[in-house]
């Protein structure tokens, strides 16, 4: 897991953790509209990007990356997490082992439930259309079903000729196989929940999940957007609700 960060340490800390398939560039506009209040951390997932060659090997750890680096830090403590999609199923799992190691966190677009069949089909799967990933008309259509904005898609290229197959194998397992803890109960973050009104039912159906079992967090349901298009096509919008959440939450 490499870490970009601005400059200002003395700034109150946030990390904003990318998607699958995307990287911390992903996130630029959105630090854009952040860093003159905050210190901002974008880390870059394993198997993602400029870390392509560190094989992703589970959510889990993953997270346990994350809390060494705010445990070495940051003193064990910092401001706000924020993740999209396998990043925000990544905050979720450091909030499930941790309660007080951030004040805030966002999550957008996390899946909760595991989607029955996902060993079955995507191994095979991945193995034998692992080399379509490669190909420029097929990484189209994959941005467009990510809401990569067409600015950020010879990026989003670039990076998918990196991802090594078992890490591909590996991100979508284990975000197949995601499953609530129990223990994000325990969380004393104040958590602002994210979903798309037009992603598919799981996806609503876990943040209603989440909303119930994570006492006093607040659901905002992006109206008519996807997954992810939120903070991937709407920066400003994202980074003005976040530090609304901020300000009502103080």
């Amino acid at each position: 897991m490499i870490f970009k960060e601005t400059s200002n340490k003395k700034l109150p800390t946030i990390i904003l953790l990318h998607g699958g398939g995307l990287s911390f560039w992903s996130l630029q506009s959105i630090v854009e509209q952040l860093q003159s209040e905050f210190h901002v951390v974008t880390p870059i997932i394993d198997g993602h990007g400029e870390d392509g060659d560190e094989e992703f090997i589970s959510i889990q750890n993953s997270a346990g990356k994350l809390i060494d680096y705010i445990d070495t830090n940051y003193n064990g403590k910092v401001f706000a997490i924020s993740g999209l999609s396998i990043g925000a199923q990544i905050t979720i799992e450091v909030l499930s082992q941790r309660a007080d190691i951030t004040q805030y966190a966002i999550l957008e677009s996390a899946l909760v439930y595991p989607i029955k069949g996902t060993a079955i089909m995507t191994v095979p799967t991945y193995k034998l259309f692992y080399g379509l990933v490669k190909r420029r008309w097929f990484s189209k259509l994959q941005a467009k079903s990510l809401c990569v904005p067409a600015d950020m898609f010879e990026q989003y290229y670039q990076d998918s000729l990196k991802i090594s197959k078992q890490s591909l194998i590996n991100i979508t397992l284990s975000n197949g196989n995601y499953n609530l803890k129990s223990s994000i109960t325990n969380t004393k973050s104040k958590i602002l929940i994210i979903v798309g009104e037009n992603e598919i039912g799981i996806m609503r159906k876990s943040a209603q999940r989440l909303r119930e079992a994570i006492k006093d967090s607040e659901l905002y349901i992006a109206p008519a957007m996807k997954h992810g298009e939120m903070s991937l096509v709407y920066p400003k919008k994202y980074a003005e609700l976040v530090k609304l959440f901020f300000g009502k939450c103080s």
